[in-house]
């Protein structure tokens, strides 16, 4: 049985996260530590792995503090930058790192399509769709999605349109962003070339949706030597 401990439980996604560990035969929740409350939780409850979904600017720092004390962390929360996540890599040894932009497996699937896809269409353009209460954006899963692309060029340039209505360029990909209500998590990858176009588009209709990838994190993240990103490398 693996013990486990929710961080920012109180939110949409901690909570959806807590019912999922309570409903797994694999798994014991023994800790939910709200935004604001005292990390010591986690350890006072004994939790052999924690999950973060709180905030951008939180999230480092609470990975650090869990790190540092020796206990598995797996991290939905986005905010983390590529400089992050190597200070965070130092930090592993007796404990283990478990990140990923998107818990969904139909997420991961549309990503590992798009860097396919890249390959072979000279333009893309990228749409993310969140509900209202999504503080980041782009979103990690668009911002983790173009780098894919940028690598599967080999370097080759990528079309750079700097016009602000064109959206943010990441990785010279440009992504829009849309928050309305109504709204999960959405993205759409459109390439075009010529004649014709590819649209790409993953729609997460509720947060059970992460579920699944969140628990296979969980379970296997002890395994994981040092720092993983990505759910792909557990399907």
């Amino acid at each position: 049985m693996i013990r486990v401990a929710v961080v920012g439980a109180a939110g949409r996604m901690g909570s959806t996260v807590c019912q999922a560990v309570r409903d797994d035969p694999d798994t014991e929740l023994v800790a939910e530590v709200d935004a604001h409350d005292s990390l010591e939780a986690v350890l006072d409850a004994g939790a052999d792995v924690a999950v973060e979904f709180t905030l951008p600017d939180s999230v480092k720092r609470n990975t650090t503090w869990l790190l540092e004390r020796g206990v598995h962390t797996v991290v939905g929360a986005t905010g983390l930058t590529d400089e992050d996540l190597k200070q965070l890599d130092d930090l592993t040894g007796p404990a283990n790192l478990f990140v990923a932009p998107n818990f969904a497996v139909g997420a991961v699937l549309m990503m590992r399509f798009a860097e396919q896809a890249a390959r072979h269409f000279p333009d893309v353009e990228i749409t993310e769709l969140h509900h209202p209460g999504k503080v980041d954006a782009p979103s990690g899963t668009a911002q983790r999605t173009a780098s894919l692309i940028a690598q599967a060029r080999r370097g080759e340039p990528l079309r750079s349109d700097e016009h602000a209505a064109r959206g943010q360029l990441v990785d010279g990909v440009p992504v829009h962003s849309v928050r309305l209500p109504g709204l999960v998590a959405c993205q759409e990858v459109v390439f075009g070339g010529t004649g014709q176009t590819l649209t790409l588009r993953h729609d997460s209709i509720d947060r059970s949706s992460f579920m699944p990838g969140v628990l296979l994190a969980v379970k296997r993240v002890a395994t994981l030597p040092g720092l993983t990103v990505g759910l792909e490398h557990l399907l």
